[in-house]
Formats: C-alpha cells, structure tokens, sequence
C-alpha cells in the first residue's frame, strides 16, 4: 500500500491562508483554483477536520486551521529562506533587470526594496518603468512586475510582495464634519466624490462593495474626474470630495490622520501586490537576487 506524504496539500493551504483566496494562491503556485481547491479538500480529508470556512466571497480559517498556520506558517518561512539562500549562490546577477510596475507598488515595495538590493548587487543595472494600463510583460521585454493579483495572467508565477491591503472610501475629517459620513453605499450620491478614470480602459471607475457576501458597484456622482491615483488621494486629503482606493496607496495620510476611512463593513476583501514573471525566466540570477530581496522585506 503507497505511504501517503506527511506535506500534502499544506503548500495549498498556506497559499491559500495567506493569499486569501483560491484565485490568488492558484496565481502564486502557477496551477488552476480547482487543483487548489482539491489539494485543501484532500488534507481536510486526512486530517479528519475542516480547516476553512469557503463562501463565494470569503476565507475564513476554522481553530483548527489557525492553529495549523501559526505552526506551518514559521517553519515554511524558515525553509524558504534556506532554499532561496541555496539557490542564489550560483552565478552572480548581471546585466539590466527591467521591471513593468504599478504605481502602487513605488512606496510600498520599490522604495523599501532598491536601496539594499543595489548596495547588494552595484554592478546590476535596474531599469524600472512605472505603468498602470496593464501592458503586457512579455512583448515589452520585462523581466518582471509588481501588480495586484487579479489581474496577471495565470501562466505566470506571481509571488505577494506587500501586506495585505483593502479598497476603501476615503475622506479628510473637514470634508466630514462640513457633510458628514455616509453610513450605507446608497449615501454616496448625497456626496461629492473625486471620480477615477482608469488609464487602460478610459472609463470612469464604479466604486466596488459588498454586502452579505454579495458585490456590487455604484457610479460615484463627482464633478472631479482624474486619472492619477496620487492625485485623487491629495484632492481628498484637502477635502475636495470623497475618494475611492487603497489603504496601501494612502497609508501615510491615513496614519497622519489627513484621511478616515468609512463604510468599512463594505469593502471588499483583502488584496495583495504581486511580483510576477514567467516560468521561464526562473532561473536568472537577476531575478532571483529581486525575488530574495523582495521575499526578505515582506517577512
């Protein structure tokens, strides 16, 4: 009789536990949500107990799986390290290391990261290209990017790279006290919102919620539209109006007390940025040196 493997399913389900859905552990361990899905099933099986609570919006980890991710979570940090220190003691990293990010990703990745990776590696040239319409990595000849997980393509390998944030209504504490705080998502057309143009699609961003498990949108009534998300959050921050986006992009204004978030109970679930690239490109010592300095910033 075959002798089952003691790790079975608890990459899955680490991914899973700290990428927050099936979609997004799929992404980071470059294989389908259903492989994802019958890898958890698989070790709830064995191990006699359910270790998530799935509904079609959220993950929730049941005792029995928190517990298994305060003992797993550590011990796959520490062989990760190992593995990654191995790895990079190959041949040095040279050449130009050409990265495609988003704007999201210059403060919360990019500005922690490149200092000590350069003071690391001196000899390797980073060419960093700042972009928000989603333009493909592979024909622009990018060695990797950073964006938030839904939307790179499944075939690459995606790797978290900040912690995980939320999209939220945004506001400064004179915009509120001049017209108060909208206690619903329907309150929002009795409010003036600074409304988003995406830069890809060159429509006007409807603002996303959620409400018992269920999403839904609503078109934001502003008379301010603009296309940058710098902007958007120093408009708001100035009371301008009501704005739409990230804690991680406005995390200095909202640790400054410039902006407070409302309708907190409807935001959306958590997200994370990514580093991504494709499986071919693994084995560059380039990469790899990125991929480590990222890895280690996160921890």
């Amino acid at each position: 009789m075959a002798r089952s493997d003691a790790f079975d399913g608890l990459t899955e389900f680490l991914a899973i536990a700290r990428a927050g859905s099936f979609r997004a552990a799929a992404i980071e361990l470059g294989v389908t949500p259903g492989a994802v899905s019958q890898a958890l099933r698989a070790l709830e099986t064995r191990l006699g107990t359910p270790l998530m609570v799935r509904t079609t919006r959220r993950i929730a980890l049941t005792e029995a799986g928190g517990h298994l991710l305060s003992q797993l979570g550590p011990a796959a940090d520490i062989i990760a390290g190992t593995l990654e220190t191995l790895s990079t003691q190959g041949p040095s990293p040279a050449g130009t290391l050409r990265l495609l990010v988003h704007t999201m990703a210059l403060q919360a990745v990019l500005r922690p990261v490149l200092p000590a990776f350069r003071q690391r590696w001196p000899r390797l040239k980073i060419e960093v290209t700042v972009d928000a319409t989603h333009a493909d990595l592979v024909s622009g000849g990018y060695d990797a990017g950073i964006r938030v997980g839904e939307f790179i393509a499944r075939d690459m390998i995606a790797l978290r790279v900040s912690q995980p944030f939320r999209w939220m209504v945004v506001g400064a504490p004179g915009y509120f006290a001049r017209h108060g705080r909208p206690a619903t998502p329907e309150d929002i057309a009795r409010h003036e919102c600074i409304r988003y143009r995406r830069p890809d699609r060159g429509d006007v961003y409807r603002w996303e919620f959620q409400r018992g498990g269920q999403g839904f949108s609503i078109d934001p009534p502003g008379a301010v539209v603009v296309n940058d998300g710098t902007l958007l959050a120093t408009l708001a921050a100035e009371g301008a109006g009501l704005a739409y986006t990230s804690t991680l992009s406005v995390a200095g204004d909202l640790a400054r007390g410039a902006l407070e978030t409302v309708l907190e109970p409807f935001s959306p679930p958590a997200d994370s940025l990514y580093l991504y690239f494709p499986r071919a490109s693994r084995g560059q010592p380039k990469l790899r040196a990125f991929v480590e300095a990222c890895t280690r910033c996160t921890r």
